[in-house]
């Protein structure tokens, strides 16, 4: 036991003593870091040194990021550079107290902030990253990435949150490669970064990764996505597209399942029945089979004539089923109400 417990440590003193093995097997060097405490707080210091505050702005900012703050709230990076903001620059205030508050409306309210040339790049990019957070977390995965697009890594404090938000929208969006993109950047920091963010990445990169185009997986995507945008009071154009896609999809599910049955009663009624006509044999190969029958072949072409709207409830309950497996339940209505519009379209 202890020769072998000997030769474990010799082997790794090997592997230590070797250069690059630690650095090149056991890990991946990260393309970005995560800005300390400190560092931040040098760049919004550096920020503040632009300003003329009064003492009383002063203080009230030297209290946000002191260690012993008295009022004892734990507050972000991100959270605590915007705060800062908001003391020094009144235009961003509404966008602060926005934020920081439950929101009902299903309308977003103007933030001229947002789009006032005068305002510096640190402070633009902040306060987008913020209100891009805030936007996700309600919902709003289409303005997410309008307002992250552009921001930089390095150009904030809080880079894990560029990358996570970015990710969710994207993953939402069903923006597939760029999503897994966005999680691969944000994972070469797994151990740094919160743990949520670590492990919602990781589900979503599996998720990612197991998206095929056209499958059941993807139209139940889509029909979440247009009850997403429902809900927040969109019906334009970007809806019906969705919506137009959704049918596309399904009737070319169905199309497939067409061309299936169709194929299976055509090697049903290749088999004979009850042994009846069956060669004891096998046939030479000039000589012709026996057997009767009439010789005629259905000239339709697959899928025609199928009415898909006025199956019979026994084979109508199939190919639901057959089509919703694996979808939420809900969906299971939605397809129904497809085959009724056909029946519709139909009389």
């Amino acid at each position: 036991m202890h020769r072998i417990a000997i030769r474990c440590l010799s082997s790794a003193l090997i592997a230590v003593s070797v250069p690059g093995i630690a650095d090149d097997e056991l890990q991946k060097r990260a393309s970005w870091s995560l800005p300390s405490p400190k560092l931040a707080e040098t760049q919004v210091r550096e920020w503040l040194s632009t300003r003329e505050l009064d003492g009383a702005i002063q203080r009230q900012i030297d209290t946000i990021w002191s260690p012993d703050d008295p009022s004892g709230n734990s507050t972000d990076l991100l959270s605590q550079v915007v705060i800062t903001i908001g003391f020094v620059d009144p235009r961003a205030q509404d966008l602060v107290k926005l934020c920081r508050q439950p929101f009902q409306s299903r309308l977003l309210p103007a933030l001229p902030v947002l789009k006032d040339q005068s305002l510096d790049d640190f402070a633009l990019v902040h306060l987008r990253l913020f209100y891009a957070r805030w936007l996700a977390q309600h919902g709003w995965h289409d303005e997410v990435l309008l307002h992250l697009t552009g921001i930089a890594i390095e150009d904030v404090v809080d880079p894990a949150s560029l990358l996570f938000y970015r990710a969710t929208a994207e993953h939402i969006l069903l923006k597939k490669e760029a999503c897994l993109k966005s999680l691969s950047k944000l994972l070469e920091n797994e151990t740094s970064i919160p743990h949520r963010y670590a492990t919602v990445a990781r589900l979503l990169e599996a998720d990612s990764q197991n998206l095929q185009p056209d499958s059941l997986d993807e139209v139940a995507r889509l029909m979440n996505d247009i009850r997403r945008r429902l809900q927040l009071g969109r019906t334009g154009k970007r809806v019906r597209t969705e919506e137009d896609e959704v049918i596309a999809k399904l009737d070319k599910m169905i199309k497939n399942l067409e061309e299936q049955q169709q194929q299976q009663q055509q090697q049903q009624s290749g088999q004979p029945q009850n042994g009846q006509n069956a060669p004891q044999q096998p046939a030479p190969d000039s000589a012709a089979l026996p057997g009767s029958g009439p010789g005629n072949v259905d000239p339709r072409k697959l899928g025609e004539n199928i009415d898909w709207g006025r199956l019979p409830p026994k084979e109508r309950q199939a190919t639901l089923q057959r089509i919703s497996e694996g979808l939420p339940a809900h969906f299971r209505e939605v397809i129904e109400a497809y085959f009724k519009k056909i029946a519709s379209q139909d009389d």
